[in-house]
């Protein structure tokens, strides 16, 4: 299972900007919705830190997996889209159309994929049976896409095809090679079921 962290400044602005933490309304939601995060056997948190504050304000002691860190956009860390499209826009169509591009000096998509997807099938290799077994991570949204793409055997291009909002529970169920995916659903606060 893989939540995805709340909203933040950064998210609002597009910002390739990971480890920027959660403003007080992200906070805020967040704690709402903590009574509507599932069980798990094992919880885990991307590095980042809107990934390790959503899951304090969630209420999970998670532990911090390299794997789950957010797409590595190099140079391009800390911008905003419209400005590197202004400035750079034959790399940012490379980027967008090429899953092998890596113009800032960072993770390809394709690596992304792999790196997710070699967390996907070790978790789960990990797990065991059983809600006992289970894994929940907060992982970027970046993650989460990579996570569906793998999980699904999808063309890498579909990645960008995905949406994930901020806290959504995306669900992968099965094994290495053999995943089905529930999609999406909102964690909602008490007053909001």
């Amino acid at each position: 299972m893989l939540i995805s962290p709340a909203m933040n400044a950064a998210l609002r602005e597009a910002r390739f900007d990971g480890e920027a933490a959660l403003d007080r309304a992200g906070e805020q939601s967040t704690r709402a919705a903590a009574g509507s995060v599932p069980a798990a056997g094992r919880y885990m948190s991307g590095p980042s830190q809107r990934c390790l504050r959503t899951a304090e304000a969630l209420g999970l002691t998670a532990r911090t997996e390299a794997a789950l860190a957010d797409w590595d956009l190099g140079r391009w860390r800390g911008e905003r889209l419209d400005e590197v499209t202004a400035r750079e826009p034959e790399a940012v169509a490379a980027w967008l159309g090429d899953p092998a591009a890596a113009p800032h000096g960072g993770e390809s998509l394709r690596d992304l994929t792999a790196r997710v997807g070699g967390w996907l099938d070790t978790a789960a290799d990990g797990a065991g049976a059983g809600a006992g077994g289970s894994v929940l991570a907060v992982a970027g949204p970046s993650v989460v896409r990579a996570a569906v793409v793998h999980g699904l055997a999808l063309p890498v291009a579909g990645f960008w095809r995905l949406d994930v909002v901020p806290l959504a529970l995306t669900e992968l169920s099965g094994r290495s090679g053999r995943w089905n995916v529930r999609l999406g659903r909102p964690l909602r606060s008490a007053g909001e079921r």
